[in-house]
C-alpha cells in the first residue's frame, strides 16, 4: 500500500486499518504521559503534577467506592448526579425553546422580522460574563447555573432551527397550502417532523458548551457538582483527582453524543442518508 492509498484524497482505508487510526493517538497520548509520569516521580516520588496511574485508581476508589465519613455519600456518583441534573434541565429547556422559536421564525415571516435580530444580538452575548448578573439576580442556587447552560445554548439552537426550516422546499409548503391545509398544519405536521434531526444535531453540537458553562458555574458556587469538585481539591493539588473526573466528565459527554447519534441514525435514516 502507498502513501497515496492510506491518506490520499480518494483513500479508503479498511476496517482494521481505521480501528489502528482511530486508536493510535490514544496509544501515543497514553504513552506519553506515562513516560513523563515515570520519570518525574522517579526525581521527586512525592510529585503530584503527573500522578501514577496506580494512585489515580486509589483515588477513584476512594471518591466512588468508599461512602464520604461525614455525609455517608459516594462523592462521584453524587457529583454525577447533580451535574447531570443540571445539565439536563438546561439543556432539556433550552431544546424545547429553541425548537418552538426556531420553527416559528422559519415559517413566519412577520415572527422572524420580530425575533431574528434580537436572537442574533442575543447569540453574540458572551454568557460567562454574565455569569455574576445571572449570580447576582438569579441567586447562587440551581436557578442560576441551569440560566447559565441555558443562555449559552438557546440562542443558537434556535438560530440552527431557523436556518433548517428556512432550507426547506418551498415547493412543499404551495403544495400542501394548495390541498387545504392550514398554516399551522404546515407548521407542525410538515415542518416540523423534517427539521428534528437538525435539531437533534445541534444539541449534539451545543454539548460542548454545555459542560463549559455547567463546569463554570459549579466552580464559582456551588456546594456539589464535578466542576465543584475539580476546583475544590485543586488547592491540594489532588491531579490523581482531578485527572480521573476530567476523564469522567469525558466519557459522560461522549456517551451523550453518541446516545444522541444514534437516536439519528435510526430514528431519521433519511436525514443520515441525505
Amino acid at each position: 500500500m502507498n502513501r497515496s492509498q492510506l491518506l490520499g484524497i480518494h483513500a479508503r482505508p479498511g476496517r482494521t486499518l481505521r480501528i489502528i487510526l482511530t486508536l493510535l493517538p490514544f496509544f501515543i497520548v497514553i504513552a506519553a504521559y506515562l513516560i513523563a509520569s515515570d520519570i518525574r516521580l522517579t526525581e521527586n516520588p512525592s510529585d503530584k503534577l503527573l500522578p501514577s496511574f496506580d494512585s489515580m485508581i486509589e483515588a477513584v476508589e476512594r471518591v466512588a467506592f468508599t461512602a464520604d465519613r461525614r455525609t455517608g455519600e459516594y462523592i462521584l456518583w453524587q457529583d454525577t448526579l447533580s451535574s447531570l441534573s443540571r445539565l439536563a434541565l438546561g439543556l432539556g429547556l433550552a431544546t424545547v425553546c429553541a425548537l418552538f422559536l426556531g420553527l416559528n421564525m422559519g415559517a413566519f415571516p412577520g415572527f422572524a422580522a420580530a425575533s431574528v435580530p434580537f436572537m442574533t444580538t442575543l447569540a453574540m452575548v458572551p454568557p460567562l460574563a454574565v455569569l455574576p448578573i445571572l449570580f447576582i439576580s438569579l441567586g447562587i442556587g440551581e436557578l442560576g447555573k441551569v440560566a447559565l447552560i441555558f443562555l449559552g445554548t438557546f440562542p443558537l439552537m434556535a438560530r440552527d432551527v431557523y436556518m433548517a426550516v428556512k432550507r426547506i422546499p418551498t415547493e412543499q409548503i404551495t403544495k400542501a397550502l394548495t390541498l387545504g391545509a392550514s398554516e399551522l398544519a404546515v407548521t407542525y405536521k410538515i415542518i416540523l417532523p423534517q427539521i428534528m434531526p437538525r435539531l437533534l444535531s445541534s444539541l449534539r453540537l451545543s454539548l460542548g458548551a454545555a459542560w463549559l458553562f455547567l463546569i463554570a458555574a459549579e466552580a464559582i458556587a456551588a456546594s456539589e457538582g464535578l466542576g465543584y469538585r475539580i476546583f475544590l481539591v485543586r488547592r491540594y493539588l489532588s491531579m490523581d483527582v482531578i485527572i480521573p473526573y476530567v476523564l469522567w466528565i469525558t466519557f459522560l459527554g461522549f456517551a451523550m453524543d453518541y446516545c444522541l447519534r444514534m437516536i439519528i441514525k435510526h430514528r431519521y435514516k433519511w436525514y443520515r442518508s441525505e
